[in-house]
Formats: structure tokens, C-alpha cells, sequence
């Protein structure tokens, strides 16, 4: 149990500390401050999995940084695109796009940041998570367990509400005549989703609010107005 404990713990620092890296990351290509991640708290639950697997495969290589770095890459990447298809089919929306990136796959992983990926396995390895190993050795069993049964319950309780909020922005694509290229109509409607309501008046919910926030490539503003006669028809399938 120890262990499960150890690794919930490490699981849930890289969670935050990815989502520390990814806002600043995001506030500087936005040019405004970006609140990343689709949960209500400060943390990334896809940084986490991938620190936590890496950690555990990638540690036996320490000694050779190269191979710490491809592996870095490898596994991130399969992380990065297995999220990106299971929330498209869970949520029936692209909550990230990569088709206009270089060396992109279907629009779900891309070279860049495949690269940066590699980076940052080098700097969890190296850098970061000896002294977070440090820490959470010196915790005894019984501290170690109630900081990590506390930081649980808090990730599972925004887990659940963060769902249920989402959930019910699930949309019928069978609805519209598009093909799996046209994200510009699955973000016009998951937009109509998340700021109007069945009568089309915009909607006042803090929560999907901060969703827009975290995902800035659902802002499509400019589109909607040139496309309000498809926007109207959009919102008809609120009704």
C-alpha cells in the first residue's frame, strides 16, 4: 500500500506541476494569462500518468540520457494520442488539434512537441524527481497515507463534477452532415454548447466558462459571426 500511496502522491504533484508548465506555456503563445486543463483544480491528469510511467520504466536508464529521451518521446506521445481519441469519442469534441503542425498524426501529437516531451522526461529523471523522492521518503507511512487519501478525495470529487459538467455538452454529430476534418462545426458547437442555453441566451455557469478558458482553440468568435445562419441552425439541436 505504501507504494500505491508513493505513487498517487508523485502522480498528483506532476498533474500540478503540468499544469503550471502548460498555462505559462499557453499564456505566452496567447499573449493572456491561460488556465489550462478541463478539471476545475490546477492540475493536468495527463502529465501525471505520463510522469508516473515514466518514472517507473525510464529510472533503470539513467545512465544513458539518450535513451531516456526516445523513450521520453515514445511514451508520451502513445499517452498524448490515446487521451486525444478516447476524449474526442467520451466527449464527441476535439479538445486539441495539431493539423497545422509539422510532423503532426491525425492532429493529436505533433514534432514539437514530441520534442519537448523528451525534454521533460530528461528533467523529471534528472532533475525534479529526486528531490520529490527525498520528500516523500522521509513522510512515515500514516502521513503519507493521509495526504494522499486528502489529495484523492479532492482529484476524484473535481473528477466527477468536471464529468457530470461536461457530459451534458455531448453532442449528436449524427445530427449535422460534416466529416472528421471539420472542426470548425464540431468547436461551433461544442461553443454553442458551452454559452447558450436551450433559448439561446448565454449562460451564466463559472464552470464552463473556465472550459472555454482552458481550451482557447474552442474560441471561435470570428467564425460564428460570419456564420450565423449556421449557428442558428447549430443551436436548434439544444432544443
Amino acid at each position: 500500500m505504501y507504494t500505491f500511496y508513493k505513487y498517487f502522491l508523485i502522480f498528483f504533484i506532476y498533474s500540478i506541476l503540468g499544469w503550471i508548465a502548460e498555462s505559462i506555456y499557453s499564456s505566452i503563445l496567447e499573449k493572456k494569462l491561460v488556465d489550462r486543463g478541463f478539471l476545475i483544480g490546477p492540475y493536468c491528469p495527463i502529465y501525471g500518468t505520463g510522469a508516473v510511467i515514466g518514472i517507473t520504466y525510464l529510472t533503470q536508464y539513467k545512465n544513458n540520457p539518450l535513451t531516456i529521451f526516445i523513450l521520453g518521446i515514445v511514451i508520451s506521445c502513445i499517452i498524448e494520442y490515446i487521451t486525444s481519441y478516447l476524449m474526442e469519442k467520451i466527449f464527441k469534441a476535439r479538445w486539441w488539434d495539431y493539423s497545422n503542425h509539422k510532423f503532426n498524426l491525425n492532429g493529436r501529437i505533433c514534432g514539437k512537441n514530441a520534442l519537448l516531451f523528451g525534454i521533460c522526461s530528461l528533467l523529471i529523471i534528472y532533475i525534479c524527481n529526486p528531490p520529490i523522492e527525498l520528500i516523500l521518503s522521509r513522510l512515515n507511512n500514516q502521513n503519507l497515507k493521509l495526504i494522499s487519501l486528502i489529495s484523492f478525495i479532492i482529484f476524484i470529487s473535481d473528477v466527477i463534477i468536471s464529468y457530470n459538467i461536461i457530459n451534458k455538452l455531448k453532442i449528436n454529430l449524427n445530427k449535422i452532415e460534416i466529416n472528421k476534418d471539420s472542426t470548425y462545426e464540431i468547436k461551433a458547437l461544442v461553443l454553442a454548447a458551452l454559452n447558450t442555453n436551450i433559448n439561446g441566451k448565454i449562460k451564466k455557469n463559472t464552470l464552463q466558462k473556465r472550459l472555454i478558458k482552458a481550451f482557447p482553440t474552442l474560441d471561435i468568435n470570428k467564425y460564428i459571426k460570419k456564420q450565423n445562419e449556421r449557428i442558428s441552425n447549430i443551436k436548434r439541436l439544444f432544443k
